[in-house]
């Protein structure tokens, strides 16, 4: 695809200063020549950046400025990238990034009868969420349903079995350990995780920076994945889909609001973690992803401990104050919980002062980085990260409140 922002967000570039629209045109650049691949099958397929595999998840957030867009090679891409997702989601629904071919490349094979489509088997929740929410942000936007076709049906089928399995999680089932040295890319107890109690909600190993799970019920993603289930097209929806939205709801009524706020993770046993993550979904996101309002208390409450020292991943220096992440080093915010920390609730944490804020931290690249030093922003990690450099977009469309007209 060669098109610009001109062509994608029509008048845009009547609204924004120039040197912000470059920075808008080369995102589009990389995001359409660099990550945009095919499969045999002529599907899209989308790689995270500079690791040559897609991401459930991630592939979402890079393509969700363009569900503002009304022109109709990225309708087509988009409504064309939801059929890829079900169509990999289909080859292992616990598996969290992909290949483009059954090459056998991965990450590390994990499990000896890894899909040599399957370049990383972490199972995380979010990435059914992700792509439940694709596929009903394309209805929404653009009253489109020829992606909703019997593969989404079987992969929603296969989806909503799965999800009844985790909430009685077998230790057994599913063990992850690699023996890299590093504590967080592995299950605790032997790569089974610790041990969690029924609550209604949907065991989860991993979290949406691909980090292992404490505890096994990860808050944030069960709101993002019930937030989805409610809000399938009606036709979707019956009987045991509204009673595992009523469990999953209950569930976290009942084990993962503790003192007024949101616990990060919890397991049934009355342990629970308090911190947040840069990754989407978060608890800080809650809003943008559309769990809930942001005038709500318990957001409110949440979002106060999530901007706070309080926050284990909270870091404020000289140049930026934001969330980061436990497998970035200390003293590093993710420009992504930057942007999202305005897009959550613009009128708290305006998006002009953000964005100045993240173009004077790129170490004078133009792009968005995984994560950057609070103290020295020339020190960050990734110099290409596609799903940052997509959410810096919706962020700047969101500064000029930008719809198509």
């Amino acid at each position: 695809m060669k098109l610009t922002a001109e062509d994608i967000f029509p008048g845009l570039e009547l609204v924004l200063p120039e040197a912000r629209l470059t920075r808008v045109n080369q995102a589009l650049h990389g995001l359409f020549t660099k990550t945009l691949q095919r499969l045999d099958n002529g599907l899209p397929f989308i790689i995270t950046g500079d690791i040559p595999a897609m991401w459930l998840r991630d592939s979402t957030w890079q393509v969700r400025p363009l569900l503002r867009s009304k022109h109709p090679e990225v309708i087509d891409l988009l409504v064309e990238l939801s059929k890829s997702q079900v169509q990999l989601f289909l080859i292992d629904p616990y598996a969290n990034a992909f290949n483009p071919a059954p090459n056998g490349d991965c990450w590390e094979k994990d499990f000896a009868d890894q899909s040599p489509w399957v370049f990383e088997r972490k199972f995380e929740l979010d990435s059914w969420a992700c792509l439940l929410y694709l596929a009903r942000m394309i209805v929404q936007h653009y009253g489109r349903t020829d992606h909703l076709d019997a593969n989404f049906q079987k992969a929603l089928s296969l989806m909503m079995k799965l999800a009844r399995q985790e909430q009685h999680h077998d230790p057994e089932s599913y063990i992850f350990k690699r023996d890299n040295g590093i504590a967080h890319d592995s299950l605790s107890n032997g790569g089974k995780g610790l041990p969690v109690a029924y609550t209604g909600m949907i065991y989860c190993a991993f979290r949406p920076s691909d980090d292992a799970c404490v505890y096994g019920y990860l808050i944030p993603s069960n709101l993002f994945f019930l937030h989805e289930l409610q809000s399938l097209p009606a036709h979707f929806n019956d009987s045991t889909i509204t009673e595992l939205c009523a469990e999953i709801s209950q569930g976290i009524s009942t084990y993962g609001v503790i003192d007024g706020r949101f616990a990060y993770e919890v397991d049934g046993l009355g342990n629970a973690l308090f911190m947040d993550d840069a990754n989407v979904p978060s608890l800080l996101s809650l809003p943008y992803l559309g769990c809930l309002s942001n005038k709500d208390a318990t957001y409110q409450k949440t979002r106060d401990f999530v901007l706070s020292p309080a926050n284990p991943y909270y870091f404020s220096g000289s140049t930026a104050s934001g969330v980061g992440s436990q497998h970035t080093p200390k003293d590093y915010v993710w420009p992504i919980s930057l942007a999202i920390q305005s897009l959550s609730d613009p009128e708290s944490s305006k998006p002009l002062a953000v964005l100045n804020t993240l173009e004077t931290t790129d170490a004078d690249t133009g792009s968005m980085h995984e994560s950057f030093n609070v103290h020295n922003h020339f020190d960050f990690t990734r110099p290409w990260f596609s799903w940052a450099d997509m959410t810096y977009v919706d962020l700047v469309l969101t500064s000029v409140d930008y719809t198509w007209s």
